[in-house]
């Protein structure tokens, strides 16, 4: 299939997609590489091979798809009816709600607005269920795989839904883990009392599971850039020089107070001991029509914190380290990263835990979540409030 790459109303590139084996195997043209993805542009303008960004621009739209690592990734196919997740990423022309980039067949009249997600309305019902209900059917309506659901990343079941005009991503726990949808909650809390920009992130119960839900942060006229693709163009060091390069990239580019927008991420990570901060989960907002970088992502996907391995011991054993770039570190080393650690005012989360525990309490019918763990999780919580308050005065 003869295709255009475009984001938005620009054409970027034209090429062949192979159908068959879903990937790139032609460049016809390049048009406008300024506008491709940051990644794939990097690529290009480092040795201006097509044939190197034939491949890259594969890896780019495979990665668009969902993963195989998702939970329970063979019983969604069935549900679907399809073989590999693969298959759906040309059903909706690649777009997504993270980005405007979409493949336009060459000889199409179709139009950015016509088909964009972010004004038109799409048909999540039947992929909900799939994604997210224990017991679900076959879908049977096209329309079903012609979603934004079809470009979702990550190891967690999730689904995009629209109510009252605003898109929604709701995700579930990790296979029989129930923690994750609290930890986005909470994560929210501490934002708030701290004052960091993040995604606000509620609670909602689909089928008797618990979720987390949030709204989409991007628009039709931004992107999510991540950090995996900024730091791919940039020499890598040893990893503090790595962190400090990244922020000096944000400045150069305009970023207003992007060191401590960075800071906030990794202070939230200390408190609530977030394993998973990798590359993927945290970047900046880039307007998609002048390309002019905006700001740093609003700090997203905190839900693998809190990882208490045993709950009927005395003493806590928590599991995991934390995340600086590519290397893991205990957190106590991460928050060294912090220049001025004395702005944040932690009284402000003094009653965190209690807040905590109420949440869990509240939803404890439906997660069956014993008093001891929620005792523990809190205890954890607090202990890591106090350690910060400590880092603070000694500071």
């Amino acid at each position: 299939m003869k295709c255009i790459l475009m984001n938005k109303n620009t054409e970027v590139l034209v090429c062949e997609y192979n159908t068959n084996l879903n990937v790139f195997d032609k460049m016809y043209e390049i048009i406008n590489i300024d506008y491709a993805p940051l990644i794939l542009k990097n690529y290009y303008e480092e040795d201006k091979d097509t044939l190197a960004l034939l491949r890259r621009l594969t890896e780019w739209f495979k990665g668009r798809g969902i993963p195989s690592w998702r939970d329970k990734i063979d019983l969604l196919l069935q549900r679907l009816n399809i073989e590999t997740a693969e298959e759906l990423l040309d059903k909706a022309f690649g777009l997504s709600l993270s980005d405007q980039y979409w493949i336009k067949p060459y000889d199409s009249n179709l139009k950015y607005d016509d088909i964009n997600f972010f004004d038109n309305d799409f048909d999540y019902a039947e992929f909900l269920e799939a994604s997210l209900s224990l017991n679900s059917k076959i879908v049977k309506k096209e329309t079903s795989l012609k979603t934004p659901n079809n470009t979702t990343d990550g190891m967690l079941k999730k689904a995009w839904i629209i109510e009252d005009g605003t898109r929604y991503l709701l995700k579930s726990g990790y296979k029989n883990e129930i923690l994750q949808p609290f930890n986005e909650v909470l994560a929210s809390m501490i934002c708030d009392r701290l004052d960091f920009n993040h995604v606000p992130y509620t609670l909602d119960v689909y089928k008797d599971t618990v979720v987390s839900k949030c709204p989409c942060f991007i628009t039709k006229d931004t992107e999510l850039i991540t950090a995996y693709q900024i730091r791919n163009d940039m020499k890598r060091h040893d990893n503090t020089d790595d962190y400090e390069e990244y922020i000096k990239k944000l400045e150069e580019n305009g970023i207003p107070n992007a060191r401590e927008k960075i800071e906030n991420m990794y202070i939230l990570d200390f408190l609530i001991m977030n394993e998973d901060r990798h590359l993927n989960n945290f970047g900046i907002i880039r307007d998609v029509n002048t390309l002019k970088w905006l700001d740093v992502a609003p700090i997203f996907d905190n839900g693998m914190a809190l990882n208490i391995q045993s709950y009927d011991d005395e003493e806590l054993i928590i599991s995991g380290m934390g995340r600086l770039f590519y290397e893991v570190k205990p957190f106590d080393e991460i928050i060294k990263v912090v220049h001025n650690i004395k702005r944040i005012d932690v009284s402000k989360l003094s009653d965190i835990p209690e807040e905590f525990d109420k949440l869990l309490h509240k939803y404890q019918s439906i997660t069956k979540m014993s008093d001891k763990r929620i005792y523990r999780l809190c205890v954890l919580l607090n202990r890591q409030i106090n350690k910060l308050k400590k880092i603070i005065e000694e500071a």
